[in-house]
Formats: structure tokens, sequence, C-alpha cells
């Protein structure tokens, strides 16, 4: 099975969400390009591809409008204008900023959720198409540069966090296999957690 076909369905479905955003922020900026945000995850805001993300990013376009500077430390600390603007959007987060990553670990109120709950749930389900074909591809399928350049192709790094606030950047399947320890508090890292539809319910 081709995992060229979820994609488009997958970048639509990111459109029409960042629209329903754009619905009640007039001023958040076009997305330029969907696909950009397939297969990326932040270091700074530790969470895979989600609605939640998506309000983490528009936040990001709402300051770049405004001329705002909402990060610092290149992009990985975002500082309280960005706070600011994502309590705009109805972001909420822990009183005390996070040591390296200030207030990036945002998450939505129980009103975001009620406002946006049919949009993410239909983000969800394209996302879920799209990993379930990306699960089912077959050796022959070309895997591009992770091929050409011997990566076991495991995916998309994303963030896992330890006790103590330290962060690595990991495939999850590789962290399935066994607890990667650290070695300042000598407690595993784990996934950051993102908040799914299922959990808004």
């Amino acid at each position: 099975m081709s995992t060229t076909q979820p994609v488009p369905v997958l970048a639509a479905e990111l459109a029409h969400a960042w629209a329903d955003i754009q619905r009640h922020h007039s001023e958040l900026p076009d997305l330029a390009t969907p696909e950009s945000l397939i297969g990326e995850s932040s270091s700074a805001c530790g969470s895979e591809l989600s609605f939640e993300r998506l309000l983490h990013e528009a936040v990001h376009g709402i300051a770049a409008a405004r001329g705002v500077r909402d990060t610092s430390r290149a992009g990985r600390y975002h500082n309280r204008r960005f706070l600011a603007i994502a309590e705009e959007l109805g972001l909420d987060h822990a009183e005390d900023p996070h040591p390296s990553s200030g207030f990036s670990l945002v998450t939505m109120s129980p009103e975001t959720r009620r406002r946006y709950r049919p949009t993410a749930e239909r983000l969800q389900r394209a996302l879920k198409a799209h990993l379930a074909a990306a699960a089912t591809d077959t050796k022959r399928s070309f895997r591009g540069p992770a091929a050409r350049h011997g990566s076991s192709g495991g995916g998309v790094r994303v963030k896992a966090v330890c006790e103590c606030g330290r962060n690595v950047r990991v495939v999850p399947s590789v962290l399935a296999q066994a607890p990667i320890v650290c070695g300042a508090c000598k407690k595993p890292f784990e996934i950051a957690e993102t908040l799914t539809v299922a959990a808004s319910s």
C-alpha cells in the first residue's frame, strides 16, 4: 500500500483545522504549507502532531503577525509573551515556567476543547489514517533519505522528559524496547503526553 495517498488528505485536514482556528482568531495568518507539519515534532513544545499542537503553532503565527518575539534560545524557550497569546487562544499552562522550555507545554482549557471538539476529532481521524497507512508500508516502498543513510527508519523523534525536567529526543519504538534512564535523577525518560480527543471526552 502506498503512503502517498494519506498525506494530501492529512494536509487538507490540517488546513481545515487551521481555518477553524482563524474563524475564532482573525489575525492568525494563513498556513502556507500544511504539509510542513506532517512528521514534524518540536523539542520545544514536546508533542507530536495534534489539534493541541496546531493551537500551539497558531500562537506562534499570531505572535509573528503582531511582530512579537515569543521565544528565545533559538526558539526553545517560550516566554510570557507566548503565554499571553496562548491564553487568548484558550490554552492553559502551569504557573511556573519549565527551566529549559518556558511556557511551551500548553494544554487546551475545557472551553477550548468544547469549541474545537468536532474539528479536533476530524483531525484525529485523519492522523490515525495517516499513521495506519505508514505502518502498512512495505519493504518495496522507497523510504527516501532514511534508507540511503542507514537510518532504522523508526519514525519521528519526540521529546521524552524525566522527573528532573531534562529531555531527550527519541523515536517512540526505541523507547518501547527498553527504558532510557536519566543520569541525574536516575528516573526513566517518558514521552511527553499529548492531549488526545479521547481524554477530552
